[in-house]
């Protein structure tokens, strides 16, 4: 735990050098992200949306998440975060405190798991929120949001699952 606070702290310093950072998550009420390394459903819709959202723009994530995929996501420049592993196809961030939004034109995405999201939470300026209705079992969860952040539109509604955007409230 003292890791990823240290990591909160020294990570908030790259708001201040531009570069924008989007959240993009699937979540039960619960805020269950995750079971045992996978997703716990499956929305072909929601995994469309997902693909429209971030193709031809870089999308971040930790080792395990890039693993549960098992490979880089197509027409996406793929950057994961591990201090040792190696993947080809992607390009690799060693140490999110050196991590440089700024160089990326239009951002990037950030798409878990839940240590990255929680790490880089501080320093994003927009959430896309899938709203899943059902409550699935989980072991993984999406760090508390709602007091940083605020709902400023809907972008999609299914019977399954709604999608919104949250922007950061004025500090």
């Amino acid at each position: 735990m003292t890791e990823v606070l240290s990591i909160q702290h020294s990570v908030s310093s790259i708001q201040h050098q531009g570069g924008s950072v989007r959240a993009i998550v699937a979540m039960t009420p619960a805020r269950v992200i995750g079971e045992r390394g996978r997703i716990p459903w499956h929305y072909r819709e929601d995994l469309r949306w997902f693909k429209r959202t971030t193709i031809g723009h870089p999308v971040l994530m930790g080792r395990k998440t890039f693993e549960s995929i098992g490979k880089a996501l197509p027409d996406r420049l793929n950057l994961v975060v591990s201090r040792t592993a190696s993947f080809e196809g992607v390009e690799m961030v060693r140490d999110l405190t050196e991590f440089r939004p700024s160089r990326f034109e239009g951002g990037v995405y950030v798409i878990g798991g839940a240590e990255i999201y929680r790490a880089l939470l501080p320093i994003t300026d927009e959430l896309l929120i899938t709203h899943v209705h059902a409550d699935y079992a989980g072991d993984t969860y999406f760090p508390e949001y709602a007091t940083e952040f605020e709902s400023v539109g809907e972008l999609l509604s299914t019977p399954d699952f709604v999608v919104k955007r949250y922007a950061r409230k004025s500090r």
